[in-house]
């Protein structure tokens, strides 16, 4: 259903979609309305607005989507719940941990499921982009069990990039370092997709 999701959505649109959430997180972090005189918490301030505004706009992509194909897309959906979720507890408790801790937790439940789905000896990748990326089965599994790894790879780095260092440091990362790995990661497996592509 995601690839079919995928081919009625135009290209610009699904990259706004699935980046412009992010990038209005990092300028609501960026340009927070903050008081001339404030003496408080800067940094807790500027991430409890912008997850204020990062809410909403994930939600109405969410919708866009819909709209456009009439039907809700697993992973986006799932994100939404979560950013909902560890967003909503940001904001209600006062506590920057939540929406810190979101992409980790986010990381590890995608390792998770593709590692059940390799338990039973079955590719999840495949069942999402099979039809867009024609591959062999045993291809799959590779990059599966390649995705795996990387994924729980940006869960640690992102544990270990807001616990020491500074809440700038991490909302510029996020905002374009885990973008920039993930589309790195993905071209670094052209040999791998060339190896097992089943030419249609």
């Amino acid at each position: 259903m995601n690839s079919m999701t995928n081919s009625k959505q135009n290209g610009p649109l699904k990259l706004f979609l699935e980046f412009g959430p992010i990038i209005v997180f990092f300028l609501g972090y960026k340009y927070a309305p903050l008081p001339e005189l404030f003496e408080g918490d800067e940094s807790l301030e500027r991430i409890i607005f912008a997850t204020k505004v990062f809410i909403p706009t994930i939600l109405s992509s969410l919708l866009v989507g819909y709209i456009q194909t009439k039907e809700v897309a697993k992973m986006p959906l799932f994100t939404a719940i979560i950013v909902l979720v560890f967003g909503g507890l940001t904001i209600w408790l006062r506590d920057e941990t939540f929406i810190k801790m979101k992409p980790t937790f986010i990381y590890l439940v995608f390792a998770f499921l593709l590692s059940i789905g390799l338990f039973r000896g079955r590719s999840y990748l495949q069942s999402l982009m099979g039809v867009a990326l024609p591959m062999e089965d045993h291809g799959w599994i590779i990059l599966t069990k390649r995705f795996t790894l990387f994924f729980i790879v940006l869960a640690i780095l992102n544990e270990s990039i807001w616990r020491s260092l500074p809440t700038d440091t991490w909302v510029s990362f996020k905002t374009f370092g885990f973008p920039a790995l993930t589309f790195i990661f993905f071209f670094a497996q052209a040999r791998l997709i060339k190896k097992y592509r089943v030419e249609d």
